[in-house]
């Protein structure tokens, strides 16, 4: 599953990244998205691009194609 797949208060685990994208693994990982991370999509904006997500007691704001590059599983 994808972050843009989630709606609102939904939650989810990383479980991976995107191997097209690896330009944003980096920065996922420096802003502590590593696999086993719990999210939860907080809102999105009306166009979809970004999308905020609470991880780690934190809100953090991703583009869409930073937000694409997370491949997460529902919980």
């Amino acid at each position: 599953m994808r972050v843009r797949d989630m709606k609102s208060g939904q939650s989810a685990v990383v479980t991976g990244y995107d191997v097209g994208a690896p330009t944003y693994r980096g920065k996922l990982l420096a802003m502590g998205l590593t696999k086993g991370s719990r999210i939860t999509m907080v809102s999105v904006a009306p166009l979809g691009d970004p999308v905020k997500i609470e991880v780690r007691g934190y809100v953090l704001s991703l583009r869409k194609a930073e937000a694409d590059a997370l491949i997460v599983e529902g919980a």
